[in-house]
């Protein structure tokens, strides 16, 4: 969620980013690096969490842009909006937002002209109070010039014995600076402080993502069945059958049909591909124009050229698969020795004929044809044909006998 909300912040060139942890959270500090990090030693609300970065901030004396970890969907508008408010005159902006239901969330007092002169906390909100539909979403804009003056004049007298930064709007009013509000959907403002919210919040994504998707040019069969990654790119006339799921660092081009209970992650798929359905696209699959891939075929940093057809069965990993080469059913490459991955590279045109076992490192030579049923572990050269069986046996008769003595001895063990 932190990184999500701060690739947003990136979209919008900071002088610089600055985040706030407890104490222990090494592994965030790791996530968000290179940006700043400040500890905030005691949990004393808010306005202490941003008092922690003052070391950071002390210098600064451009809007200060304040959001939090938990709230990942804010807009770069959302925070344009606030900050441009900001630049604009006001030291203290605050986005607020009408929720559906107000029942917890802090209220937006104004005068009687609409000019914002403080926030209540729901748990110190009077009765009235309690019936202002505009509430707080916590995200505010703080001029770098009054924002520490503003901070040192709050206190910890309330219902939670912590520093409210909402305290600042009511100092700043005060004080006779302006202070003003911007509101923003409440479906991006949404605080995620559980796995039932978080999937609320992935819902919202996933609609937004379709939305986007379908207005570029896909067609989506059943949209809510169909689960995108915020990086998924879609080419015009993709149509994408239900119960698809891209994983990140997908990249499809025009024309590519996607057919049912397919999974892609980390792949490419060129123009006019198709993939599935039951299809497993896994990092580093590039599928080429025109190519297909069918029914549990398993493709791992591979490529499969122009016209290449692996239609039935098959995995495919660090391999070559050339233009026009046809992958029987149950053609596996066999690439993973216990210790070190190592490359099939399958020519041009090439036949491999079903249940063949390619062991790598083993070359395919173009319009080379392998047997069914073959391990191929030797270089095979171009237009050959490539055979490892065992020579069939024929016994005449034997079967009837089989069946005859099995069924004697099968009588005997029922009069015993």
């Amino acid at each position: 969620m932190v990184s999500h909300l701060l690739d947003t912040v990136d979209t919008l060139a900071p002088d610089r980013v600055v985040v706030v942890v407890g104490p222990g959270m090494d592994d965030i500090a790791a996530a968000i690096a290179p940006h700043s990090v400040c500890v905030q030693h005691e949990r004393l609300g808010t306005g202490d969490a941003v008092k922690s970065a003052r070391a950071s901030l002390e210098d600064f004396t451009g809007p200060v842009l304040i959001i939090y970890g938990d709230t990942p969907l804010v807009s770069a508008g959302t925070m344009r909006a606030a900050i441009a408010a900001c630049v604009g005159g006001a030291a203290v902006v605050v986005v607020g937002f009408r929720p559906a239901s107000a029942e917890h969330y802090g209220r937006l007092v104004t005068d009687d002209g609409g000019a914002l002169i403080g926030i209540v906390e729901a748990k110190d909100a009077t009765e009235e109070q309690l019936k202002i539909g505009l509430c707080n979403s916590g995200m505010m804009a703080i001029s770098g010039q009054h924002l520490f003056d503003l901070l040192d004049g709050t206190d910890t007298d309330n219902a939670k014995g912590e520093y409210y930064l909402t305290d600042i709007v009511a100092i700043a009013h005060g004080v006779g600076l302006q202070t003003a509000v911007v509101e923003a959907e409440e479906d991006e403002l949404m605080g995620i402080n559980n796995r039932g919210e978080q999937a609320s919040a992935e819902a919202v994504v996933q609609t937004e993502l379709r939305a986007r998707a379908m207005a570029g040019g896909a067609t989506l069969v059943d949209p809510s069945a169909v689960w995108l990654s915020h990086d998924t790119v879609l080419g015009r006339d993709v149509t994408v059958h239900p119960n698809v799921v891209f994983g990140p660092g997908v990249t499809v081009g025009d024309d590519v049909e996607i057919k049912s209970f397919s999974h892609l992650e980390g792949a490419t798929v060129a123009p006019g591909a198709v993939i599935g359905p039951f299809a497993r696209l896994r990092p580093g699959a590039d599928i080429g124009a025109g190519a297909r891939v069918g029914n549990f075929v398993e493709v791992k940093n591979a490529v499969l050229e122009a016209g290449a057809k692996a239609n039935h069965l098959s995995y495919i990993g660090d391999a070559t698969v050339g233009a026009g080469a046809n992958i029987g059913a149950g053609t596996i490459t066999c690439n993973y020795d216990g210790f070190d991955k190592h490359e099939t590279i399958i020519g041009a045109n090439a036949f491999i004929g079903s249940n063949t076992a390619l062991v790598a490192p083993v070359t395919i030579g173009d319009g080379a044809i392998v047997a069914a049923g073959s391990t191929i572990g030797r270089d095979v050269a171009a237009d050959a044909l490539a055979i490892e069986r065992a020579p069939q046996e024929e016994k005449p008769g034997w079967a009837t006998s089989f069946r005859q003595q099995r069924q004697s001895a099968k009588s005997k063990n029922s009069e015993g």
